[in-house]
């Protein structure tokens, strides 16, 4: 007897539908799987031997084949496990069930029947949709992020026996519901506030307008001046996610495995900080299964690099075409997957390896050519995916002893989304969602500037020696600062600010 049963697999981030199709006949016993599976899927195999036997039911003493339909695409993972054994039963006569195929079933068998969670779920329960599957079975502990995909019935299942009760119509398992409303009214107060920066006025107002525009910035300062503090609050002033921006990054963070189970969906901003030493596939994305990197990780988010220039040099150029196209793709025999990396790059760094060059309160004992060496690891391209630089000083004696709380991020959030909200409304038919992703043909349309502005930027351009990169980047900045100051035009004033956060290329770069 032949039996079929529809489950999914993973190909980047993207799901696609796979049929189980399972023939039992008279032979030697044995189980043979065809259809490219991995090592993962040929191991199933004794794991869904001892499951058929823990859980109640008779392993057939005959020979089974198991083809895992389209035979030209790579299987892997172990979240085939279930529909494997489903597909057995029903192919031995041991599970009747007339509308399995209205089901797509995944999960991952233990040896005692009981079903382990698995990553990936929410695409393939998008995909299931898309193909007009509406009933799935997963694991239990992935029911509620797979209940968020609409129009589809969600039933996690703990156990065998539990999925095989319920296909049988002998005891269903409780549909899972999520009320999306509800996820999004989450408890702000945890998260680091402004409030708490003493001083440092002016690269608050920096992040500020970072935050408003999504632009990269890159902080320098003295050890200590309070760089890594600023950029933990970063998240705490940026707009709450939407959810067509959750589901984007609930889908990444499912994937990679790093959503828990008890939350459906990812509804504050990611905030990732990975070490110096991590390799440029873990920051870009890629292995021989394409897996999100770091910069993939911090969409719709912030990517944190401390101590910028310690991260290995083919690390810190690898992230320069993902930054610009806000995309990275990973091409691999099998076919190419594309990973979104539409993040806010924030990076910080000491000017020197003694960390006070340039410091007002103590002396540098670096050489010219240690402080020339140390800064030349970020490369002039790298430093021009920066809009905004920030020079972070030592925080004085009378900030700190003071007792007055600075401003509070909820304020500085409120202003952040007027601007955000007014670039959504300019932008709206652009595909585009902030001033840090405006093409050259964009800038020409929306920045436009007066004489004045024209010159001040002349003056600059030619002083600083800028290249037409940086130039797109000022005036980029400057339409985010004017749409801050509630102002439809580019004026001068916020000209000169925008070109007041490119300064640190010529004090510490020497233009380069």
């Amino acid at each position: 007897m032949i039996s079929k049963v529809i489950s999914g697999a993973l190909f980047g981030l993207e799901g696609y539908i796979i049929t189980v199709e399972t023939d039992i006949y008279s032979a030697l016993p044995g189980i043979d799987i065809v259809g490219l599976p991995d090592a993962a899927v040929k191991e199933s195999k004794e794991r869904v031997k001892s499951a058929i036997k823990n859980s109640g039911f008779s392993m057939p003493q005959k020979r089974i084949i198991i083809n895992l339909a389209p035979a030209n695409t790579k299987k892997n993972g172990a979240y085939l496990d279930l529909p494997i054994t489903i597909a057995i039963l029903i192919a031995s006569g041991q599970l009747v069930c007339d509308n399995v195929c209205d089901y797509l079933i995944l999960g991952e068998l233990a040896l005692d029947g009981s079903i382990r969670k698995a990553d990936g779920v929410l695409p393939m329960a998008m995909e299931a949709r898309e193909n007009g599957i509406k009933k799935l079975i997963v694991p239990k502990e992935n029911a509620k992020e797979a209940s968020i995909v609409a129009d589809c019935e969600i039933y996690g299942a703990e156990s065998l026996r539990e999925a095989v009760e319920h296909l049988s119509g002998v005891k269903l398992i409780e549909r899972t519901v999520t009320d999306i409303d509800s996820l999004f009214k989450q408890n702000l107060d945890l998260l680091d506030d402004f409030c708490d920066v003493r001083g440092q006025d002016s690269a608050k107002r920096a992040l500020e307008v970072a935050a408003a525009g999504a632009h990269n910035c890159l902080m320098i300062g003295s050890p200590g001046s309070g760089k890594t503090m600023l950029a933990k609050r970063l998240p705490s002033i940026l707009p709450d996610l939407s959810f067509e921006e959750a589901l984007e990054v609930t889908k990444i963070y499912s994937v990679a495995g790093l959503l828990d189970g008890s939350k459906s969906l990812v509804t504050v901003r990611p905030f990732r900080s990975p070490h110096h030493t991590v390799s440029n596939v873990s920051i870009t994305g890629g292995g021989t299964i394409p897996h999100p990197g770091e910069i993939s990780l911090a969409h719709r988010g912030v990517l944190f690099l401390d101590e910028f220039p310690e991260f290995r040099k083919d690390a810190i150029e690898a992230m320069r075409q993902p930054l610009e196209d806000g995309v990275f793709t990973v091409s691999r025999v099998a076919g190419s997957a594309t990973f979104p990396s539409s993040s806010m790059l924030v990076a910080s760094m000491n000017p020197c390896k003694c960390g006070y060059y340039g410091d007002s309160a103590r002396e540098c004992t670096c050489t010219p050519q240690s402080i020339h060496s140390y800064l030349g690891k970020i490369s002039g391209p790298m430093l021009d995916r920066f809009d905004i630089h920030i020079q972070v000083s030592s925080v004085k004696f009378e900030n700190l002893t003071s007792g007055e709380k600075g401003e509070s991020s909820k304020d500085i959030k409120e202003r952040v989304k007027i601007a955000r909200q007014i670039q959504l409304q300019r932008y709206k038919n652009l595909g585009i969602y902030s001033n840090s992703q405006l093409t050259a043909s964009m800038i020409e349309e929306f920045c436009r500037v007066d004489e004045k502005g024209n010159a001040l930027l002349k003056d600059v351009f030619e002083k600083l020696g800028l290249s037409a990169r940086a130039h797109s980047r000022i005036l980029k900045v400057s339409r985010t600062i004017a749409d801050l100051s509630g102002e439809k035009d580019i004026s001068p004033a916020h000209i000169a600010e925008a070109i007041r956060y490119r300064s640190l290329d010529k004090k510490f770069w020497g233009g380069v």
